[in-house]
């Protein structure tokens, strides 16, 4: 019985989900005293399969080879399969982010193996069975999947672990994998790539979190915010209301629907604490809250709060923040 986790990589580069999904399947494979391993696919990335060793698996598989370079979606699912069958895992996991959670589904569809999607948190049962935490109906519910048979599968959400320790000092063995691929998949090809949102930081690697709701009334609310957010070096987020009311869009969305984030620092303008929107950055270190409603539930959580108008207090914020950091 071992751990299988996929680490989702692009341009050569990890996501960084996939060290906290890794951080976090060491502590399972522990508990089970069971081995834990990785599974990297693309060209040229033998530096990723050691860092994951350095980051807790005890041994890598990896396709490397040119039919990888890009992402292809059922090119890297039937690597993963085959990732699957060589180390006939117990539990599998995936980060949940563009292309990895693509390619797990349809792993586990051809191996009839199942999923649970989008998960914040895991644990495991008596018996060793994976217990797997993801919000349902619309983020009103938080439900716990429980597997029928083995192996089982997950994808997590960023930002719901925090990431490993490295220790350069681990070893363990890099295993080429063999991947021989259909026709169905050798006929996939990738025309081009789009970046959205180009040189905006996103809210899920940003150490610095300046979120607005409700009480920002509109698109240009969230003006002062954004000038707030660049003086700190932040990113701008949202609640699901704030989204849904079409004021900014979705990739800035902050909760059990939209993105988990653990900043150090987290400043909620106008945002009143619904429990959706708890859950996706309660982990922050420092929670600021500023809202007119003293009542409002977000100052149950937060370590420092002010009561007022976000229009007033957040440009007064950011004009001594200029002054203390001398921008």
């Amino acid at each position: 019985m071992s751990i299988l986790v996929y680490i989702a990589q692009s341009q050569g580069q990890a996501q960084p989900v996939s060290w906290e999904v890794l951080g976090k399947a060491r502590a399972l494979a522990d508990r089970l005293g069971a081995p834990l391993a990785a599974f990297v696919a693309g060209q040229g990335v033998g530096e990723i399969a050691r860092a994951a060793i350095a980051c807790g698996a005890d041994n890598a598989l990896v396709a490397d080879e040119a039919a990888f370079a890009q992402f292809r979606a059922y090119a890297y699912a039937e690597a993963f399969a085959a990732a699957i069958a060589a180390a006939q895992p117990a539990i599998i996991l995936a980060p949940a982010v563009a292309g990895a959670r693509d390619a797990a589904a349809l792993a586990a569809a051809q191996l009839h193996i199942g999923l649970a999607t989008d998960c914040q948190g895991l644990d495991l049962d008596g018996e060793g069975n994976l217990l797997a935490e993801r919000p349902i109906f619309a983020g009103n519910i938080v439900t716990t999947v429980v597997f029928k048979a083995r192996p089982q599968m997950a994808t997590v959400r960023s930002r719901s672990f925090p990431p490993p320790v490295r220790d350069s000092a681990r070893t363990g063995q890099i295993i080429p994998l063999a991947v021989t691929l259909s026709d169905l998949a050798l006929g996939e090809e990738v025309l081009g790539f789009e970046v959205a949102e180009a040189g905006e930081l996103g809210v899920e690697n940003a150490s610095i979190v300046v979120s607005g709701g409700r009480g920002v009334k509109g698109p240009g609310g969230f003006a002062p915010l954004r000038a707030l957010a660049q003086v700190l070096g932040g990113a701008v987020g949202a609640s699901r209301a704030a989204v849904d009311a079409g004021w900014i869009p979705y990739p800035h969305q902050v909760g059990q629907t939209g993105k988990t984030v653990r900043p150090d620092l987290y400043i909620a303008c106008g945002i009143s604490g619904a429990i959706q929107h708890l859950a996706g950055m309660s982990s922050a270190k420092v929670i600021v809250a500023i809202n007119k409603d003293k009542d409002a539930p977000i100052f149950g959580i937060a370590r420092y709060g002010i009561v007022g108008d976000l229009f007033e207090v957040v440009p007064a914020l950011t004009e001594a923040f200029k002054v203390r950091l001398g921008r």
